[in-house]
């Protein structure tokens, strides 16, 4: 175990002032030539600065108005185990004009994830799946599952694992400040990024000018915690779309109560479970159903339609004209990502790069349950208690089996007078807690909070509240007086 001096050590500005071959970014579509991509080579182990490296790729889009020019805005899409290199286009076609004219756009792949020397743990399709539900009669083929994937993980990148950590993101993260000549940075950090965030400000509470945290990760239930309060939420996320959808039986006919309505549910689950249903192309069980339900019930009228396709397809009736439109591209957790290439395309990542980093990350932060009976009871538990999703949350999980963590997690003890954390009332992944969560453990913070809104990830939505104090701060720095709450104009409310 490293000692706390170790622990924060960084030779980030020994990278000072080295230079960076830039090239137009190669990318499967077409992108301007202001796009510009290089490689940064960092310690793998930044306890030896000398021994093994690994590539960072790193791409920038530069200020529009270099004489309004304030610094460098560095990105993080969430994750763990998300690219980032696209960040900088993808946001140059969303962030307001004046937030353009004052930034570079910094976008980095993680360490370990798509460009960046991408790890895989050589896992077959089927076991990349994560969502299982808790049966007494299928645990010991879950603990399996966890074992499996855990040991493939050691055997495939054994040597890289232990170092693929928040903590040595936020590393790279200084060393890129560092080689592009940079004091201090700013960040906008999305989902997973606002936890890198957050330790990034710890880690380097000097070096961080102005921090937006958008749908935040609660410091202190990473990362089991975090699943657990998805559950948790949608409880009453549940409820509240029993009441809103019993009020409209005229309209979608699925019970006059909220007990009818979720009695028709559970029904539909129960049907599911025996034999999956056929919907838009592709055959749907009942965990699919399940994870996808979760995500959509802070829209209330896009769930509602989504429930009504997958139950007429169910009963072999045509579903309603217009279901489909709310069927998402891929399910939550879905590791499909486009990826870019730096310069000369390098291939194609492994199939499971993205999940190898998620676990690793996951498993490498914090210290996890080691005994499988532990989440036996937690998931029998937290079925009964939330039972959309509780058994899913706490059933075994990969990391019960990973080897302990090189170092400790984060302390959350430095003010952080330079943090703005935007959140929506209803965001399924990073859910109203735990954004409130991250605000209470980063001291002095502001925090935005959006009543009725429901996605995850908010900032760059143009119909969202929260774009003017989000974009007012990173434009002149003057973050609210107070923490401010604030109601989308189309935001669906409860009964």
């Amino acid at each position: 175990m490293l000692t706390a001096a170790q622990a924060s050590a960084a030779p980030a500005d020994g990278y000072a002032g080295r230079k960076l071959d830039w090239q137009p970014c190669k990318a499967p579509w077409p992108t301007p030539d202001t796009f510009q991509c290089a490689t940064v080579k960092v310690p793998l182990d930044y306890q030896r600065p000398d021994g093994p490296t690994m590539d960072l790729a790193i791409s920038r889009i530069k200020s529009t108005s270099p004489g309004k020019r304030r610094g460098a805005l560095f990105t993080n899409p969430g994750g763990p185990g998300s690219i980032g290199l696209g960040m900088p286009m993808q946001l140059s076609e969303e962030l307001p004009q004046e937030v353009l004219d004052r930034y570079d756009l910094i976008g980095i792949d993680p360490r370990g994830v798509g460009r960046s020397s991408p790890i895989t743990c050589g896992l077959a399709p089927e076991e990349v799946p994560v969502d299982r539900p808790y049966r007494p009669e299928t645990f010991d083929s879950d603990v399996t599952w966890a074992k499996t994937v855990a040991d493939k993980c050691r055997q495939k990148a054994g040597d890289v694992l232990p170092h693929i950590t928040t903590r040595n993101t936020a590393r790279d993260m200084d060393t890129v400040r560092a080689v592009l000549g940079e004091e201090k940075i700013s960040y906008l950090g999305a989902s997973y990024g606002t936890y890198l965030g957050a330790v990034y400000t710890q880690m380097f509470p000097d070096r961080t000018d102005r921090v937006v945290l958008d749908s935040g990760v609660d410091p202190a239930r990473a990362w089991r915690g975090m699943q657990q309060a998805q559950s948790e939420r949608s409880a009453p996320a549940f409820d509240r779309w029993t009441r809103w959808v019993a009020q409209r039986d005229a309209e979608f006919g699925l019970g006059d109560s909220p007990k009818a309505v979720s009695d028709v549910f559970w029904a539909l689950l129960a049907r599911v479970e025996k034999k999956p249903v056929e919907w838009e192309g592709r055959s749907w069980t009942a965990t699919d159903i399940r994870s996808l339900m979760r995500a959509a019930f802070g829209n209330l009228e896009a769930s509602t339609d989504l429930f009504a396709g997958f139950k007429a397809a169910a009963e072999g009736a045509t579903p309603p004209a217009g279901t489909e439109a709310a069927m998402p591209e891929k399910l939550p957790g879905s590791t499909t990502e486009k990826t870019w290439a730096v310069g000369e395309s390098g291939g194609e990542p492994a199939y499971d790069n993205s999940m190898a980093v998620n676990w690793a990350v996951m498993c490498g932060d914090v210290e996890w349950p080691s005994e499988p009976e532990q989440y036996a009871k937690d998931a029998a538990r937290d079925k009964k208690a939330y039972p959309i999703w509780g058994d899913i949350a706490s059933n075994i999980k990969p990391c019960a089996f990973w080897d302990k963590p090189a170092e400790p997690a984060t302390a959350m003890d430095k003010p952080a007078p330079n943090v703005l954390v935007v959140q929506n009332e209803w965001d399924p992944q990073t859910p109203l807690s735990s954004g409130e969560g991250l605000h209470q453990a980063l001291k002095d913070s502001r925090m935005v909070t959006v009543t009725g809104g429901y996605t995850h990830i908010l900032y760059t939505r143009k119909d969202n509240c929260a774009m003017a104090p989000v974009t007012e701060y990173l434009t002149t720095g003057r973050l609210p007086e107070k923490n401010l709450t604030c109601t989308n104009p189309d935001s669906s409310t409860a009964p």
